[in-house]
């Protein structure tokens, strides 16, 4: 399928769309997933991921751009809801070194940055080893996307 919207929704009770991200779910703040919810999946999903990036952070490595807060795959084709602070799925490993969820916290004096919340539909069960970096992950995962979308939430620190 590659990369391209489908009528999938992903909704957050926290933040609107284009909304400002709560601080509990920053790393200025309790740093806690926020609560996620998708509909319209394709019924043929057999697990889903969740990807928190930031295209407005610097580049971090070469051949990549902005910074991934959290890579979250493995889960169940029967799942439409992630509660804040989850712990469901598999955790990947983001830019902070870590694996699991890492708030936004943007350099300081870098004004308001963007996070892209993706939610994915794919077509294989639930089977990607723990720990995989956003792009280990879109690479063995990629030919299996079905249908994605996102939610998009701000952020400026302090």
């Amino acid at each position: 399928m590659g990369f391209a919207l489908s009528d999938m929704k992903l909704t957050s009770p926290a933040f609107e769309h284009h909304g400002k991200i709560p601080e509990k779910h920053t790393g200025e703040g309790a740093d806690l997933s926020p609560e996620l919810e998708w509909s319209g999946a394709p019924a043929d999903a057999k697990s889903f991921a969740v990807i928190c990036h930031d295209p407005d952070a610097p580049l971090v490595k070469p051949g990549t751009y902005g910074f991934s807060h959290w890579v979250l795959y493995n889960i169940p084709a029967d799942t439409t809801k992630l509660e804040e602070g989850t712990k469901e799925g598999t955790a990947g490993g983001n830019d902070f070194g870590n694996t699991g969820y890492g708030g936004p916290m943007p350099p300081e004096g870098h004004g308001r940055h963007h996070y892209y919340f993706w939610v994915l539909a794919l077509d294989k069960g639930p089977e990607f080893e723990p720990g995989l970096s956003l792009e280990e992950f879109l690479v063995k995962a990629e030919p299996n996307i079905i249908a994605m979308n996102r939610l998009i939430g701000t952020y400026k620190r302090g």
